[in-house]
This record gives structure tokens, C-alpha cells and sequence, in this order.
């Protein structure tokens, strides 16, 4: 019974790293989730059925949706637009859709009214869009060229091909002034959100394309074809995790100590400290490959992927040892 005791005692003071953990939640969308943003208290999710569902967190439940004009086909048909991109800034929705012959519809939303801001038919193949202010987006394009578009004058500020590699996907951080953005030759390079110039090429870690990329409070961190989750910390030496799966997404904390990326076939997060690169908890539950996830606050994030599927996952409870 002595021993016992001991035994027990020794199992409840042991650190929960490597925790299993459960969704506290799931919300399930209309379409497969391409996308999504989180504004306050409302998640706006990016479909492939021509809309962007817009979630109330406090209900659990969709409370509204924005529409997007369906696509017309070379036969002159119409299927519904695949929305690609969502942003959200100051009451001000930003959405990438496609569009006829390839190329891509951009739009702005606001207070009920939706506006076509850049046209299929200005040809340009814009892969996702981001607010750098009310009236200025920077735009990355399948060719790898970013560009900053303003509504004022209707004109873009600059254009510039980063790589010649095709583009990935870019983050932005907090303050929208620097752009990371990422390409299939496993490249990280840092802009100027403003003026558009390269700032610094991050040291190659990943070997293949990047998928996605995150950026926060100077840290960035990578999903790689390569099985690679590069780690590149805020004022630290950068390195990478080796894993034994496609790392296809990964996401940051607010204060960029805590990564979580997609690790296993079996659709598992792998939650880990930054500066030693070690698992904490794995997140369990995904129904489809995790390809979004972001952080709400420091306890809890969002994920999603090729699927129907939202989920919310808190960690509060679970980090209170390992913080």
C-alpha cells in the first residue's frame, strides 16, 4: 500500500507533456474549409461552395454568410466560386475567389455590400490576400510575385517577384509592416509590407515547398513538404523539427513561444515549446489533413482542414505545467 502511495504520487506530479487532448469543440461549415480568420468573437471560414460562413463563438453556430457571385464556365455555365482567401480588418471582410480562365476575383466587404475590387480579367492569379490597413492589401500571387494594391487611387503600389519558384503562403505579423512568405523551393523570405522590398532570406532549413507558414512576435515557423518544421525563433539560433509525416500546416502563439503543427497520418497536432523544439501535448481528433491553424488567444487555437470540420481546442488546463 506503501508503495502504492508513492507510485501514485510520483504519476500526479509528473508533467503532462505529451498529453493527449480532445476538441473542446467542433463547428462544421457548409463547404470544405479553404480558409479562415479570426475577428473577435466571430470566425469567418472560407469554403469552396462560393461563400464565406461567418461563425458566432459564443453561440458555437453560424450567424451569417457572405456570398460570392458563381463562376462562369468556357461552356458558359455557372458552378459556385471557390473562396479561397479570407481576411478581416476593422469591420472589413478581404476575400480571394476564382474566377473565369483561371485567374482570380478579389473582394471587399463591408457593411453588407460586397465590391469587386480586382477582376478576373485584370489577369492576375492572386492566391491569397491580406489587409495591411483599411485601404491597402498586399496580394501573393501563384507566380510568386507580391504585390500591394490601394483602393484610394485604384492602383498598385508595387509589384515584385520575390522567387521564381511558385509562391506558397505568407503571414504577416502583428503590426501587417513585415511579410513572410514562403515558396515550393523551401525559401523564407522577410519583406517590407509598405514599400515591398526583401529585408532578409532566412537561413534554408526546409528542403522541398513550404505548404504554410506562421509569423508571430518575431518567430517564424514552417510546414514542409520535406517532413520539416523549420523553427526559426526570435533572437535564437534556428533549426528544425524532423517528423515522420507531410507537415502540411502550422500555427503560432500571440507571443510566439508555442508552435503546433500537423505531425501524423492519422491526422494528429504536435503542440511545442519553441525553444527546446519538444512535444508538449498532441492534439487529437482531425477527421481530414489539418491544412489552417491559428491561435484565438494564448490557451487555445483553431484548426481546420480538407474537410467540413472547425475545431477548437483549449489548453489552458493542460498548460498550467508546462509554462
Amino acid at each position: 500500500m506503501h508503495t502504492l502511495a508513492i507510485l501514485l504520487t510520483l504519476f500526479l506530479s509528473l508533467p503532462l507533456w505529451g498529453r493527449e487532448i480532445t476538441p473542446a469543440f467542433v463547428m462544421q461549415a457548409r463547404g470544405l474549409v479553404n480558409d479562415f480568420v479570426i475577428d473577435g468573437l466571430k470566425l469567418y471560414v472560407a469554403n469552396d461552395e462560393g461563400s464565406v460562413e461567418i461563425f458566432d463563438l459564443r453561440s458555437r453556430k453560424k450567424s451569417d454568410e457572405i456570398f460570392i457571385p458563381p463562376q462562369k464556365l468556357s461552356d458558359g455555365s455557372l458552378v459556385a466560386a471557390k473562396v479561397l482567401s479570407v481576411d478581416r480588418y476593422k469591420g472589413k471582410t478581404l476575400i480571394v475567389s476564382t474566377g473565369e480562365k483561371g485567374y482570380r476575383n478579389v473582394w471587399l466587404h463591408e457593411s453588407k455590400k460586397l465590391q469587386l475590387i480586382i477582376p478576373a480579367s485584370k489577369k492576375i492569379a492572386v492566391k491569397e490576400a491580406r489587409f495591411l490597413d483599411e485601404k491597402n492589401f498586399v496580394f501573393g500571387t501563384l507566380g510568386y510575385d507580391l504585390i500591394r494594391y490601394t483602393t484610394s487611387d485604384d492602383y498598385k503600389v508595387y509589384r515584385n517577384q520575390i522567387e521564381e519558384s511558385a509562391f506558397s503562403d505568407m503571414a504577416l505579423d502583428e503590426n501587417r509592416s513585415l511579410t513572410a512568405s514562403a515558396s515550393e523551393s523551401g525559401q523564407v523570405t522577410l519583406t517590407d509590407s509598405k514599400t515591398g522590398a526583401v529585408v532578409k532570406a532566412l537561413p534554408p532549413v526546409n528542403l522541398d515547398n513550404i505548404y504554410k507558414i506562421a509569423f508571430r512576435n518575431g518567430t517564424v515557423i514552417t510546414a514542409g513538404q520535406d517532413r520539416r518544421v523549420g523553427v526559426f525563433p526570435k533572437n535564437r539560433k534556428h533549426y528544425y523539427i524532423k517528423n515522420d509525416f507531410l507537415v502540411y500546416a502550422v500555427g503560432l502563439s500571440p507571443d510566439g513561444k508555442y508552435g503546433v503543427y500537423s505531425a501524423t497520418e492519422e491526422n494528429d497536432l504536435h503542440y511545442f515549446d519553441i525553444h527546446t523544439g519538444k512535444t508538449l501535448h498532441i492534439l487529437k481528433g482531425h477527421d481530414s489533413i489539418p491544412s489552417t491553424i491559428k491561435f484565438f488567444d494564448h490557451d487555445g487555437l483553431f484548426s481546420a482542414g480538407y474537410g467540413h470540420n472547425i475545431y477548437y481546442w483549449y489548453l489552458k488546463e493542460y498548460n498550467t505545467t508546462t509554462r
